[in-house]
């Protein structure tokens, strides 16, 4: 059967829809769907006249390709029928990537809105999908294959397939027409083809199949022919590997996030000549026994060696940088190691010699190099396997080389990728709690009405409900928790109720967080449970039982880092997730002028070993070390998915630290050397960003600048409609405005979330260390900084600055200090009042042609971390103190005063500024409450004489003389404040009324 031969099979159960466009011109929908998947059609049974139709039919297609499922696309058509209306209507579509399709057993029931085929489709309502795929293992044998190639017709065994497909077909997929002719055709051509497709095998009993299946090992065919007569004509490969586990990741993911080096273009990044020497194994009368031997490589000043085996077969791949080689000539020697008791003596087998200057070249994508046999000087019985190339970084060699230029094999100074933990919110509902055994244990003594409320904790995070009396009524709470969880999960979430009168908790009870029911909407509500509650754990006892209802949330989208440059906002659920619209490529060139950071070894000056770290959605990419340079050359490329362009990119520098111990055996620190942001909307398409940008750190010290950082840039996207649809979705998922969290909840889960993050990455080898990760991550937003505090005031008073020149030009305009441009205004001002209907045109067709023109002024770099807009140059050695002091504070009492009595002084000012806006507020809502009558009887009294006087007059002739007379000339104006500032100023205010 083609199932057989098939290794992955991609099942699709349309569930329901909801809320369809009536299109059979009697206010219903007779609505059918169809399902195309790699040239494959489906489709389901026509529900009548409903507009919320139920069909819960399961389709299945075969996945002729398990490689390339990730970029395939799953395209679902909703069509109303015409048998019962004039004609088949549209009702709507959704496509589905490929690359979000999970395993069978984590599919959910996830609702997708209905998409418009063009701008003028009246289309409305949502349909409800499962969708995941099945791996099964070939039945099929190689002689049973040869045996079904030797047959001629393959139509004298058609009747064979036909009951056998029949037998394995799903019964709820039924063939109806398609809505037009050539769907029609299509739907035809696709059945003959999947017919071509299957290989002739008689039918078998269901328990020999299943045993067969047990019995025969998981195959794989490498590229599986399409049609059946090429696979006739060529001969069946088949390897015998095991199958790898499912990592829940698509193909698509994992060649994103892996970088594939070999096959990237290097295009953003300059080509670094490096010499590789491959040491593979040796040979020889010398090279015989047990003695353990290892190669030399001398190139200059340069000496390096292999590790010492016996076996003498080393395979170890060198790599030298080509420009900081001072030779033309390498050696390379055999050592043999002799051990007479406690001593070691060390003899030289043989040197074989190499002329650099005839190295030969290899770039990728070229085949490796094959090593050769070279005889030993001085041993003519001994030879050495070894390949001399010059490459790039590209090549595939490089990773795994020992490096010059990071300090050989060492495991902190190697680039590296890391993986943020994927997080999901967990909900916990507190409903009630009934047969509470309160007062049963030996030190209980109540002392009144007992209090209760709930405790939860998940790790770390703790959480509690409010508290509640216990009196006639069960103890209920209705209570949402909420806790960040990463994979793998914690493995119990623990719930403790506990009494506050005598402060001895009643009971706890644990629930298996990966167990937990998971939902993407608010659609399904998770099914609560009860839970027994049991004693301390030195005496279980039974002390009641908690109702709870808890689930995993995949709808909403876990910040962990700083809301305004965030790097990604797609929901937890992967079956939430949409296709990415872009790519962003990324190459991380070089730095030039860095200071020293730490001393080299006791001697005079100093050194630098920076790398460079980017952050970009859960990917994390990391830059080799390069040691002891200020003017280090990395040129490594990383790629990442776009999934919407108003994120941001993050890089930073750092020194590493971590890769010297101390006489401890205790790593040290990496030190931040500065740090810059893209922001991804601000990029043209398709187009290189190649700059230097400075790097600026703030220290307790003071603002230090550090160096400079060169990148390139460029993010690319293939289709503009795409692009232009993600400004018109919502930033953030759609749980996050049906079921909106907190400020401050939102602001207490983010804070979580990036320990979590730091927690994990630290937990990797090597290491990103914490210091790193809360520097890009920007986890100190919150505390409280004099700089942040001014730098924000300023920004506010430069947005203000813009109103504020508005008003002094209008202030200008009516006090004639240029009459030629007053005159104007009046000519305008007479121009809208008799030609109202082009006041809109003329406004926006204004601000077309001043955007446009300043276009020309656009700034073409890419705009870097401003540390004038940061306030960095200009601030106090003692708020730089305050910025950097812990929570809580560690200072001195005298220290705290000061600053307490400094903050004291500006929350007074602020204080002043709310009360006059308040008082502004209250006066306008005094003119209408009466609270000064004489006051309220003038307005009242000008009311009325404005309805009449409005009624008389056009409104066009009032705005005309009111607009001559706000634009008169100065020497009829004079200088005391308005009639209607001056009344609304007299106006009661509830200033009076606060102590």
């Amino acid at each position: 059967m083609a199932e057989a031969n098939c290794s992955r099979k991609l099942v699709v159960e349309i569930c329901n829809a909801k809320n369809l466009m009536p299109k059979d011109g009697q206010g219903t929908a007779s609505a059918y769907v169809i399902v195309d998947f790699d040239g494959q059609r489906r489709r389901t049974k026509t529900k009548f006249r409903d507009l919320n139709p139920q069909w819960d039919e399961t389709l299945e297609f075969l996945v002729q390709d398990p490689e390339s499922m990730a970029s395939e696309i799953l395209e679902i058509n909703v069509y109303n029928d015409k048998k019962t209306g004039k004609r088949t209507t549209f009702l709507g579509k959704v496509k589905i990537a490929g690359s979000t399709f999970v395993k069978s057993g984590s599919e959910l029931l996830v609702y997708y809105p209905l998409e418009k085929r063009s701008v003028f489709s009246q289309i409305k309502g949502e349909i409800g999908l499962k969708v995941s795929y099945v791996d099964e293992a070939g039945t099929a044998e190689p002689e049973k294959a040869a045996a079904d190639e030797k047959k001629p017709d393959d139509a004298a065994v058609a009747p064979s397939e036909q009951k056998t497909d029949d037998a394995a077909a799903p019964p709820v997929a039924t063939e109806e027409k398609a809505p037009e002719k050539e769907d029609e055709k299509k739907a035809d051509e696709s059945n003959k083809e999947a017919a071509d497709q299957k290989p002739a095998e008689p039918p078998k009993d269901e328990k020999t199949e299943e045993a067969s299946a047990a019995a025969t090992p998981p195959a794989e065919v490498e590229n599986p022919p399409v049609a059946h007569t090429e696979k006739a004509m060529q001969p069946k490969e088949k390897t015998d590997t095991e199958k790898l586990p499912d990592l829940g990741v698509s193909d698509l993911e994992l060649r994103s996030l892996a970088g594939n080096r070999g096959r990237s273009a290097y295009d953003l990044v300059d080509r670094m000549p490096f010499l590789y020497v491959r040491v593979i194994k040796a040979k020889g009368e010398n090279c015989e026994g047990e003695s353990s031997a290892y190669a030399k490589l001398v190139i200059g000043t340069h000496t390096v060696r292999t590790k010492s085996k016996s076996d003498k077969d080393w395979d170890q791949v060198f790599a030298f940088d080509k420009e900081g080689l001072n030779c033309t000539s390498m050696e390379v020697s055999v050592l043999v190691e002799m051990k007479d008791g406690e001593n070691t003596t060390e003899t030289s087998i043989g040197t074989v010699s190499f002329d650099l200057q005839e190295v030969p070249k290899r770039v990728p994508p070229d085949s490796p190099l094959a090593p050769q046999w070279y005889t030993l000087e001085g041993s003519p019985g001994t030879e050495v396997m070894i390949a001399v190339w010059i490459g790039t970084q590209a090549d595939e060699a490089f990773q795994e080389a020992w490096q010059s230029d990071s300090g050989g094999l060492i495991p902190e100074t190697r680039a590296k990728v890391y993986l943020s933990p994927k997080l999901w919110y967990l909900r916990l509902t507190v409903i009630q709690t009934q047969d509470l055994q309160l007062g049963s244990g030996p030190e209980a003594k109540p002392k009144g009405p007992p209090e209760l409320y709930v405790k939860a904790q998940l790790g770390a995070q703790v959480f509690k409900t409010a508290r509640t009396s216990v009196g006639s009524t069960i103890p209920t709470w209705n209570e949402d928790l909420l806790f960040v969880a990463a994979e793998p999960f914690e493995q119990f979430l623990v719930m403790t109720v506990e009494d506050v009168t005598n402060g001895q908790p009643v009971g706890q009870a644990k629930v298996h967080v990966p167990s937990l029911d998971r939902r993407t909407d608010d659609r399904t509500e998770p099914k609560s449970r009860w839970f027994n509650l049991v004693g301390d754990e030195k005496q279980p006892r039974y002390a009641g039982r908690i109702h709870v209802r808890a689930c995993l949330e995949g709808g909403y989208h876990v910040l962990d880092e700083a809301a305004n440059v965030t790097s990604d906002v797609r929901p937890t659920s992967k079956q939430l997730a949409k296709p990415p619209i872009g790519l962003l490529e990324v190459g991380i060139r070089g730095a030039a002028n860095l200071l020293p950071v730490k001393s080299n070894d006791g001697t005079r000056g100093g050194t630098a070993d920076a790398y460079v770290v980017a952050k970009y959605g859960p990917k994390w990419v990391r830059t080799r070390t390069i040691l002891d340079r200020f003017n280090p050359r990395w040129n490594e490329q990383y790629t990442w998915d776009v999934y919407d362009p108003c994120t941001v990119l993050t890089i930073g520098v750092f020194d590493n630290g971590m890769y010297k111990k101390d006489d401890a055996g205790k790593a040290g620190r990496d030190v931040r050397m500065g740090k810059i942001r893209v922001r991804l909307s601000t990029l043209d398409t398709n187009r290189v960003y190649t700059n230097s940008y400075s790097l600026m750190v703030v220290l307790p010290g003071g603002s230090k600048r550090t160096g400079e950082i060169e990148i390139s840039v460029r993010f690319s996207c293939s289709s503009w409609l795409n692009l232009i649809q993600a400004y018109g979705s919502p930033i953030l998922p759609r749980m996050h405005y049906v079921r909106p969290l907190g400020p401050a909840q939102q602001d207490i889960l983010r804070h979580t979330a990036m320990r979590i993050v730091t927690a994990r990455l630290a937990r990797s080898e090597p290491a990103l260390g914490q210091e790193v990760v809360q520097f890009m991550l920007d986890s100190d937003t919150h505390v409280w900084s004099m700089r942040r505090s001014k730098a924000n005031w300023f920004r506010l008073l430069g947005w203000l600055s813009r109103a504020a020149t508005l008003a002094r030009w209008l202030d200008g305009i009516r006090s004639w200090v240029h009459p030629p441009t007053t005159i104007l205004m009046h000519v305008f001002l007479v121009a809208i009042i008799l030609c109202p209907h082009l006041i809109l045109p003329t406004v926006f067709m204004y601000a077309f042609f001043i955007i446009v023109l300043r276009l020309r002024y656009r700034r073409r770099a890419l705009l870097n971390v401003d540390a004038r807009l940061s306030y960095a140059d200009a601030i106090s050695a003692d708020e730089l103190d305050e910025e950097f002091d812990s929570f809580p504070t560690t200072k001195s009492i005298d220290q705290v005063r000061q600053r307490y009595d400094r903050l004291r002084i500006l929350a007074g000012r602020a204080q002043t500024l709310l009360g006059d806006v308040a008082a502004q507020g209250e006066r306008l809502e005094a003119l209408f409450n009466w609270r000064d009558p004489r006051a309220t009887g003038l307005f009242v009294v000008f009311c009325l004489v404005a309805s009449l006087v409005f009624y008389a007059v056009p409104f066009r002739a009032f705005v005309l003389g009111w607009g001559f007379y706000y634009l008169r000339h100065p020497r009829f104006r004079g200088d005391m404040p308005s009639l209607p500032l001056t009344f609304f100023r007299r106006l009661p205010s509830l200033s009076d009324q606060i102590l």
